[in-house]
């Protein structure tokens, strides 16, 4: 068969899309191929709450926050902990990546029409000292519209580029191999599904309905990681946070299964750091669930009291938001797979958020009105309460010893000590009799709140858990969440794909999480946040103006 395309993307999420509208807008012929219906168009991305790291932007100088080049790197070098011979290449995507964040990204994005919600957000907030794990400053910027507001650009760039006839679309076209001559990936070979109308995200048929190839001059890998897949997932578990758990939740559709991994290691393809992963532990059980095992993870502000299965409160500094993996680990070790926030009303009214796009739907909406009547009342948002209401995960009681039977009650041994927890909560209660004080998760939020972004909608107001005025009393038990892969690929700064010798794969390039977001691992062993979204436009960007110039 002669040639069909000049580039074929595999895999029509964020960072393909953004690489193939960079081809085809330079006039390359590109077809993108995706083993999902075009009701999927976007992939995981679309059910993202649209974060972006983004350094010393405009939302941050006018919520007073003062950011820098030099210290966003030290941030990203010191949560990144590179200390492997094959970091080489993520490093410089790291360095390649915060260049980006703090220049061009943020007016490139603007100029197509990409608007972030004015209060940044303060994620992954670290605690280990200065050069350790952590934001120094809130660099989390939601963008206007989440996950479909920083799809919208790309999709209708990609739009305008297929009625021009430069981008094709092949839609239920499953990969299945790499077709690789004398040492160059030169096409796709695979097989047509049948066709399917479920909704977005729904698990869809596999039956198939014939074969198709495809040749082109290269292929770019942009297929996602291996969240949807637990099998993948607990193969690559590392041993050093502890034993794989049993059971977790899904934050992402089944469709994120991996297979183009193996297929792209079959081609040559070298993939490095399998075992660095980012899964949350603050997960839910979604009560109205669309694809298997489905998850949706609290974006929690600073003050609930995090308890681990027995009821003992977890250490310093691991309070909500601060250390994803740092506690995993520690829960993990436990002996237990799952931990508990206990809070009251008022702390969930002010500093319970859902991640995910379908669950903050006046964000999504760009509806202003709906995100002012979050300060509105008693109530939090209504996905919240939703979850409060049929989520097989929340308890509330009126007091604390109800509270802990419920909580019992949610699992299959009873391992929560009422004593344990009673004195946890007044403890913790007892240091705000006055302004000074040993508790180091009540600094914090005292810090929190020196930030006018975290005072107005993030953090609320120091008070004791067990103030009647603040109940009812809630309970919360968090599931692990599995989400990202952070290994991947190994590609240079043109998202070419490396060889088991070193050797560049002529045809071969990936992009996203594939590509470990860059260079097969950017963020070393932990991310910042707001840096999934950011490397897939990044990398799929990459790799797009690369191959306009080599193509």
């Amino acid at each position: 068969m002669g040639q069909q395309a000049d580039v074929i993307v595999v895999g029509g999420g964020l960072a393909g899309l953004v690489a193939a509208t960079e081809l085809a807008e330079a006039g390359k012929r590109v077809t993108v191929v995706d083993q999902e219906g075009e009701q999927n168009l976007g992939g995981q991305a679309f059910w993202s709450f649209g974060g972006l790291f983004l350094v010393d932007s405009p939302e941050q100088r006018r919520m007073g926050i003062k950011d820098s080049h030099a210290l966003a790197l030290e941030d990203w070098m010191g949560t990144a902990g590179f200390d492997r011979e094959e970091d080489h290449w993520p490093r410089k995507w790291a360095e390649a990546f915060v260049d980006f964040a703090a220049t061009e990204m943020r007016p490139w994005l603007h100029a197509q029409g990409m608007r972030w919600f004015p209060v940044v957000g303060w994620a992954e907030r670290g605690g280990y000292g200065a050069v350790g794990h952590g934001n120094s400053v809130p660099r989390f910027h939601v963008t206007w519209g989440t996950g479909p507001g920083v799809l919208a650009p790309f999709i209708r760039r990609a739009q305008a580029a297929r009625e021009k006839g430069t981008l094709t679309f092949l839609f239920r076209h499953r990969v299945d191999e790499l077709l690789v001559e004398a040492g160059a990936v030169v096409g796709v070979r695979g097989m047509k599904l049948v066709p399917s109308d479920v909704e977005r995200g729904v698990s869809s048929p596999r039956e198939t309905a014939g074969d198709f190839e495809l040749r082109g001059s290269a292929v770019v890998v942009t297929s996602g990681g291996i969240g949807g897949n637990h099998e993948l997932v607990r193969k690559s578990w590392p041993e050093r946070m502890g034993p794989a758990p049993k059971f977790m939740v899904q934050g992402v559709p089944a469709h994120v299964d991996g297979r183009m991994i193996a297929i792209t290691e079959a081609a040559g393809g070298r993939l490095i750091n399998r075992d660095r992963m980012w899964h949350y532990t603050e997960g839910l059980r979604n009560w109205n669930p669309i694809w298997p095992r489905h998850g949706i993870r609290i974006l929690p502000g600073p003050s609930s009291l995090w308890l681990d299965a027995t009821g003992k409160r977890l250490p310093p500094p691991l309070y909500p938001g601060f250390d994803t993996l740092g506690t995993l680990e520690h829960i993990l070790k436990t002996g237990y797979e799952y931990s508990w926030f206990v809070l009251n009303q008022w702390i969930l009214k002010k500093e319970f958020a859902l991640s995910g796009s379908e669950q903050n739907p006046d964000l999504t909406g760009k509806d202003w009105k709906g995100v002012l009547n979050r300060a509105v009342g008693k109530k939090a948002m209504g996905p919240v309460e939703a979850f409060k209401e049929h989520g097989a995960d929340f308890v509330v009681a009126n007091d604390l010893r109800t509270l802990v039977e419920g909580m019992n009650a949610k699992t299959e041994k009873q391992v929560l000590d009422f004593a344990t927890v009673e004195r946890e909560v007044l403890a913790r209660d007892r240091q705000l009799d006055n302004p000074f004080g040993k508790d180091l998760q009540i600094a914090a939020i005292r810090q929190a709140r020196g930030y006018r972004g975290d005072q107005l909608v993030r953090t609320a107001k120091l008070h004791r858990i067990l103030d009647p005025k603040a109940g009812p009393l809630i309970g919360v038990k968090l599931n692990v969440l599995t989400r990202k892969t952070l290994g991947g690929f190994e590609t240079n700064l043109s998202g070419q794909v490396f060889g088991a010798q070193g050797q560049v794969i002529p045809g071969l390039y990936a992009a996203g999480e594939v590509a470990g977001f860059g260079g097969g691992g950017v963020h070393g062993y932990r991310a910042l946040e707001g840096t999934f979204l950011g490397g897939c436009i990044f990398s799929g960007r990459a790799a797009g103006r690369a191959l306009v110039k080599t193509v």
